[in-house]
């Protein structure tokens, strides 16, 4: 016989289902589970329905009215969330489900949902209002910079400026522009350039990175501080796509350090064009009004008239010569005056641009372990690695001996 009914017990469906159904929920009476909702389905009641994956397996769940309204956002296909609840098992069907009781963000996720309450939050005490932007100076002579001094952000800003802005004084202030500690050096650097009014106009920020890298631009003290500075600022913080709570904060958003940059030489560099533009037309509406007397003196044919009329038109025409003389001259002088003025602006440009003194022999010299500029051999101690920049390249080195005599 196939069975052997003396020896082997038959379960009933619904008999084995139950037995299933207590021991999984006597098991499984407090679970936490993280995974990618999908197949998400509200219910008029308020009750949710879906499912959360991950690569390799499915469960289904639900969250019921009670436990769905505590939840802080609104669920949607293809986030990560952790949950909490029990294992329960329904007997009709003969499938298990989770009954959660908690469900919060992951992740991406969880720093977004943080990010989004708290631009919320300092929204609604005005931080970002419009009405409260101060206007970029249009020909600012300095600016402060609050970046890493090691950054390529850093260089991106002097190369723009330097290209452009001639005549411009710049200050760097160095912070760190990620990890531990870095939003408060950049509170304190905003507020310490505001102390000692450092610049006429303030540029904070740093490259691209991921989320969690351009964090400390979203920390409140950073927002705050730059919503306070009484020096107008721009933020320019990572790539386009990235917007920081401080870009919200500032004055000016600018997508990248490079455009902050840019924004800075503006209208600096359209002033010149406009003044080497009216100087041109000058000269034309000259040139063409001395062409004009010429065509009409040369329109008389008749020797007499021709007499008659240069009696007439000689003290015109010289006065006409004079002014004309004049005019060339003045605007000669205009010319050469303007190159005189923007050669000395190149000088004085080349002479205070922080790498053109690394060309002297000087360097930049910079703890590896946190970037922070070495300036006083007390402070330091032997054995610390180096990085010392110079004019071109740089050069690792390390303390062997500290000489702490002043020069």
């Amino acid at each position: 016989m196939l069975f052997e009914e003396e020896s082997k017990a038959f379960y009933t469906v619904s008999g084995l289902t139950a037995l299933i159904k207590e021991r999984l929920e006597s098991g499984f009476s407090s679970v936490a589970v993280e995974g990618e909702i999908s197949n998400f389905r509200p219910s008029a009641a308020g009750h949710w329905y879906f499912s959360l994956k991950d690569q390799d397996a499915v469960i289904s769940a639900v969250m019921f009215r009670g436990k769905s309204a505590r939840v802080d956002f609104y669920p949607e296909d293809g986030i990560t969330v952790k949950i909490s609840g029990n294992l329960s098992v329904y007997e009709k069907r003969g499938n298990y489900q989770i009954i959660c009781d908690t469900m919060v963000r992951s992740g991406e996720g969880a720093i977004l949902a943080m990010l989004e309450e708290r631009k919320r939050r300092l929204a609604a005490e005005g931080l970002f209002d419009l009405e409260k932007k101060k206007p970029i100076p249009p020909f600012p002579a300095r600016v402060a910079v609050i970046t890493s001094p090691t950054g390529a952000a850093l260089r991106d800003i002097l190369q723009v400026l330097g290209r452009r802005g001639a005549g411009v004084d710049i200050t760097i202030l160095p912070t760190l522009v990620q990890g531990d500690g870095a939003a408060e050096q950049i509170a304190a650097q905003i507020r310490r350039a505001n102390r000692y009014n450092m610049g006429e106009v303030i540029i904070i920020g740093r490259g691209g990175g991921s989320l969690e890298d351009l964090l400390p631009f979203s920390e409140e003290a950073v927002a705050r501080a730059v919503a306070e500075s009484t020096i107008p600022i721009i933020s320019a913080v990572g790539h386009e796509t990235d917007t920081a709570l401080s870009d919200l904060a500032a004055d000016l958003r600018a997508p990248t350090p490079s455009a902050a940059a840019e924004l800075v030489c503006e209208e600096r560099e359209a002033l010149l064009l406009r003044v080497g533009a009216i100087a041109g037309e000058m000269r034309d509406n000259l040139l063409r009004g001395a062409e004009k007397a010429r065509i009409l003196l040369q329109r008389f044919s008749g020797e007499e008239m021709k007499e008659r009329m240069q009696r007439l038109l000689q003290p015109r025409r010289l006065e006409l010569d004079d002014q004309r003389e004049e005019a060339v001259r003045a605007i000669g002088e205009k010319i050469t005056a303007e190159r005189h003025r923007l050669a000395l602006i190149i000088k004085e440009l080349e002479t205070s641009n922080p790498l053109a003194i690394l060309q002297k022999g000087y360097a930049v010299v910079s703890r590896k372990r946190d970037n922070g500029l070495v300036t006083d051999a007390a402070e330091e101690r032997l054995g610390e690695a180096l990085c010392i920049r110079l004019a071109k390249g740089s050069v690792d080195a390390t303390i062997e001996e500290i000489h702490s005599e002043k020069l």
